[in-house]
Formats: structure tokens, C-alpha cells, sequence
């Protein structure tokens, strides 16, 4: 099992090996933007990994086509779609501001 930590939501998911951030988000209820479902076609899942970064994935090239489509992209950027836990760990997310913005217009009764 690895967790996931949402640092600003303040939430953490135990999660099994193989699950991806944004199943996580999912899991926990955690305000990541999933607009086209998680396939990778749109940037609305954009997270910044702040710690666990090795145990993630490697990016892809399709994933960073999207990537150089989103906004305030920075070197800890990565899809919450794509970026599957490989190994057992702790991973530190913040969700960016594309992200949740997509995830409060897709949820609108979640807005506080």
C-alpha cells in the first residue's frame, strides 16, 4: 500500500500499488478536475508532486504534450491521470489551480 497527501485539502488516502493520484483524488473526495474522465486528452488533473516523486511513474511523452498545454507548469508538475504509484511510499500532492477550478465548474455543490 502507499498514501497519498493532498497538503492543502489536508487529506491523506492509503491506496493499493498500481492506483493512480487521481484515483486517489477520487478515493478521498480530494477536489482534483478529471474533465475528460482521465484519458489523458485535457490538463484538468494537473498536480505538483512535492515529495515521492520517485515512486511515481516515469511521465510519458503523450502526458507531457498535455503538460505544455496547461498552465503554470513547473519542473514537479505531472497528471494525476497518468502518474501511477509503482511502489510502496508516501506521495505529497498539491492540486493546482487549473485543477481544482475544472474540479469546482465539473462539481459546482462543492463549492464552499
Amino acid at each position: 500500500m502507499a498514501k497519498v497527501r493532498f497538503l492543502d485539502q489536508n487529506l491523506e488516502v492509503e491506496v493499493p500499488v498500481g492506483t493512480s493520484i487521481l484515483e486517489a483524488a477520487q478515493a478521498i473526495q480530494a477536489p482534483e478536475g478529471s474533465a475528460c474522465g482521465g484519458v489523458c486528452a485535457c490538463s484538468t488533473c494537473h498536480v505538483y508532486v512535492e515529495r515521492g516523486a520517485e515512486l511515481l511513474s516515469e511521465a510519458e511523452e503523450n502526458e507531457e504534450d498535455i503538460l505544455d498545454k496547461a498552465f503554470d507548469v513547473r519542473m514537479s508538475s505531472r497528471l494525476g491521470c497518468q502518474a501511477k504509484i509503482q511502489r510502496e511510499g508516501t506521495v505529497e500532492v498539491r492540486i493546482s489551480k487549473e485543477s481544482l477550478d475544472a474540479f469546482y465548474n465539473e462539481h459546482p455543490e462543492a463549492r464552499r
